[in-house]
């Protein structure tokens, strides 16, 4: 939203602070100023002067002397422009003087450029005139100025040589652009935001006087309107005006709407440009005599029609998409634009004012859809107090009838089933003190409020909220109006109070600290990806066609291919950082993630998907299988979870090195997995090393963590060991055989340990030599030898159930 400081001091004649003070008073009452422009800041010495004669240079055919009469002399000044000529009246930059711009509209220095005394060619020449480029703006915003020449002042702008011509032209003004926040909808007009200066500033806001406008005809008589979706349309006004006169607007306005970044066009298309940008109400003018049976229609499309806008654009329509119709044909898609079927043209004799509110996320979604968002949607998007429409169309047409554009019909047509009534809050200073810790009257509450027009009823003891306040609703939303009137630099610091509570992590956050505090003392660095992603990622993964995996939930309106799916692995995001790291030459690097994954329940999504925490490790460089496998175990034990941790070599992940990659489980229960990356897919990424990774699905390992620590005294008898050499079959995984030991060693086994593992000459084809240390101890007495026997002889019968034998 862009004002200029000119347009502002319409409605608040006493506003008079530098641009800087109104930048930061803005602000910090809530209104945030973005930045400001000064449009003089680069001009200087520049006035109104009268070329009384002129004759050729003597020795150059494109130069003109000329005696121009700046009000206090005539002096003489050599040009070239093209369009000189004796009487005309230009802006003269005296010397010593700055301009702003080249005369193509080249960019100068930053502080413009001085004008000096010169020669030309032999000829002194006291000073420069001007074309609007110079001075800093463009023929989009001057659209009087020629093409390639010097301005020209007209007869009717009452300008007389000496006078200042920045002052003439509207350049000694300032705009400011400012960041609305969605729900101050009021402040997308430049009436708002001078609401909101006065109250800033303390000065009186005198908006703008309607006058009641229209001859003795009746409106009716001319146009008819049904609305037939007043759920997406709760208010429509129309008025007539007939014996159109279309000549350009005037200067003021021209101004005013150039200030906003509007390029002036006519009287009629500048009127209702004019009252958007004031009232914030976009309004559009349909040529009535192209609107059949005379009567306006307010519905959806028709599935699959078609519609050509006033940009000359084809659009494809939908039912979803609200149209403004006549009684055969659309005529305008609601809120976003007017049709080519009845644009205003030259010949335009009779007009039809259209002020509606209309359902803005309708609004929004059909501009997104067609591909075509303009200023009007951009407002009505917002959504639009709909007793503004009124006051708006009665503005364009006061201001027709002042500019003698035409003749209003009496009346108004206007459908508005539905009124919109203003918000209602109790009125609690107590609360409002409390709430922002500070001790304000109940009397200079009341005052900050009324400022914006919050007033009491006292009746009820309700802030009574007009209705193009859409963002009062309750005490804290008064609670802030009162703070950044008295100002939030003015509140003092305060103590929180109020009873004593506890604050702590959830469990499931203390487990998520876990497992950051085990990466990084482990080496690992955490990392951030993208929870959107391609569906190319599974074909890099080698992600078979029907796994599960694949069934991604497809983002509506994504980004891009790139950006399309919710992500169902952690893998891409995991791989492409080290990827990326890789390819700069880091060595040794170890990321961990945590991070969402979602799988949908169904598709099409009828419902939220499960979203699964992931803790993803990965690292290339120092390091092995066994590295992280030790990482993942660290990390369970820090849990709590002293029980087994077995492994599965038959993890089935295809995006893993097929003999190095496991299941991890835990009581049974499947809980993440871990390996090398698959050489392939290691070259999808373009690694040059081995990858490992480790992915722990943590809603899984949540129900077995227990942070309860048990005191154990330290052992009292002695441990008593035994060595197993073993010839065992190669198909038997070390798991298999360490999970027969620990059932058949009962209690008084303390440990076992892997020692030894052979494959060679000495030992039989098919087979492998393996030997473990076992320590057993008892809590209770010294073990005798039975004891240890006993278990022993329990442990081979086991043993060799799987088809072991000790090794002779």
């Amino acid at each position: 939203m862009n004002t200029s400081y000119s347009w502002l001091k319409m409605y608040v004649p006493d506003l008079d602070v530098s641009a800087q003070e109104y930048f930061d008073g803005m602000t910090l009452s809530g209104t945030k100023c973005e930045t400001y422009d000064i449009l003089d800041k680069n001009l200087k010495d520049i006035v109104v002067g009268k070329i009384e004669s002129m004759e050729k240079h003597p020795d150059a055919d494109h130069l003109m002397i000329c005696q121009v009469n700046i009000g206090s002399e005539t002096t003489q000044i050599v040009t070239g422009a093209p369009n000189v000529r004796v009487g005309m009246l230009t802006p003269v930059v005296l010397p010593g003087g700055k301009v702003a711009g080249g005369h193509d509209g080249s960019a100068m220095p930053e502080d413009g450029i001085e004008i000096k005394d010169g020669n030309l060619r032999g000829v002194p020449s006291h000073g420069m005139m001007c074309s609007i480029e110079e001075l800093g703006s463009t023929r989009e915003f001057y659209p009087e100025a020629p093409e390639n020449g010097l301005y020209e002042f007209s007869e009717s702008d009452g300008v007389k040589p000496g006078d200042d011509a920045i002052e003439a032209l509207g350049l000694h003004d300032i705009n400011f652009e400012y960041e609305i926040t969605s729900n101050r909808v009021d402040c997308y007009s430049v009436i708002g935001i001078a609401r909101e200066a006065a109250a800033t500033f303390r000065k009186k806001f005198i908006p703008p006087v309607i006058k009641e406008t229209g001859n003795s005809e009746d409106v009716n008589d001319y146009i008819k309107v049904d609305v037939q979706d007043p759920e997406l349309c709760p208010r429509y006004v129309a008025r007539v005006v007939k014996n159109i006169k279309l000549a350009p607007s005037p200067k003021w306005m021209q101004r005013c709407l150039a200030s906003n970044g509007i390029r002036p066009i006519n009287n009629v298309v500048d009127i209702t440009n004019y009252v958007m940008e004031e009232f914030g109400q976009p309004m559009h003018a349909f040529d009535l005599d192209t609107i059949a049976g005379n009567q306006i229609i307010v519905r959806r499309a028709d599935e699959g029609e078609k519609f050509v806008t006033l940009d000359g654009k084809e659009h494809v329509l939908d039912s979803s998409i609200l149209t403004i119709r006549d009684a055969e044909k659309a005529v305008g898609l609601a809120g976003i634009m007017g049709g080519e079927n009845s644009m205003i043209t030259d010949q335009v004799k009779t007009i039809l004012f259209e002020a509606a509110c209309f359902d803005g996320t309708n609004i929004r979604l059909s501009a997104k859809k067609i591909g075509n968002q303009t200023d009007a949607s951009r407002k009505f998007d917002k959504g639009l107090d709909p007793n503004t429409a009124m006051d708006a169309i009665n503005r364009a047409c006061q201001l027709i009838e002042e500019f003698g554009a035409g003749e209003v019909v009496g009346g108004a047509v206007d459908v508005y089933p539905v009124k919109r009534e203003p918000s209602r809050v109790k009125f609690e200073p107590e609360k409002i003190n409390a709430m922002l810790g500070t001790d304000i009257s109940r009397e200079d509450q009341l005052k900050y409020l009324e400022a914006v027009d919050l007033k009491l009823d006292e009746a009820t003891g309700e802030i009574v909220a007009p209705t193009w306040r859409q963002d009062i609703h309750r005490n804290c939303d008064v609670a802030e109006e009162v703070a950044r009137f008295f100002g939030y630099d003015n509140i003092p610091t305060t103590l929180p109070h109020g009873e004593a509570t506890a604050g702590k992590l959830s469990f499931k956050n203390i487990v998520e600290g876990k497992a950051r505090d085990v990466a990084e003392y482990c080496g690992f660095s955490q990392g951030m990806c993208y929870s959107f992603e391609s569906p190319k990622v599974f074909d890099k993964l080698l992600v078979p066609a029907d796994d599960p995996a694949r069934k991604a939930i497809e983002i509506s309106n994504p980004l891009g291919e790139d950006f399309s799916i919710m992500r169902t692995l952690s893998l891409n995001g995991m791989l492409n950082s080290l990827s990326t790291n890789y390819n700069r030459r880091n060595k040794n690097v170890r990321l961990y993630e945590l991070g969402n994954i979602y799988i949908p329940k169904q598709l099409p999504v009828t419902e939220l998907p499960d979203e699964r925490m992931q803790f993803t490790l990965g690292f290339y460089g120092d390091g092995d299988f066994y590295t992280m496998k030790g990482v993942v175990e660290e990390f369970l034990t820090q849990l709590g979870m002293h029980e087994v941790i077995e492994y599965n070599s038959k993890a089935g992940k295809s995006f893993l090195h097929p003999g190095r990659q496991a299941l991890v489980t835990y009581e049974g229960k499947v809980i993440g997995y871990l390996g090398e990356i698959h050489p392939l897919v290691q070259k999808n990424y373009g690694i040059g090393d081995r990858v490992y990774v480790a992915v722990l699905d943590m809603p899984e390992i949540l129900p077995f963590v227990s942070f309860d620590h048990k005191f154990t005294g330290i052992a009292k008898f002695p441990a008593v060991t035994r060595d197993l050499s073993m010839l065992i079959p190669k198909e038997i995984e070390a798991a298999a055989i360490e999970k027969v030991i620990r059932q058949r060693g009962g209690k008084i086994l303390e440990s076992l340990k892997l020692f030894d593992i052979y494959e060679g000459e000495q030992v039989e084809a098919g087979f492998k030599s393996m030997a473990y240390s076992l320590s057993f101890r008892s809590k209770e007495k010294t073990l005798e030898e039975s004891d240890i026997t006993a278990a022993m002889k329990k442990i081979l019968n086991g043993l060799g159930d799987l088809g072991i034998d000790l090794r002779q």
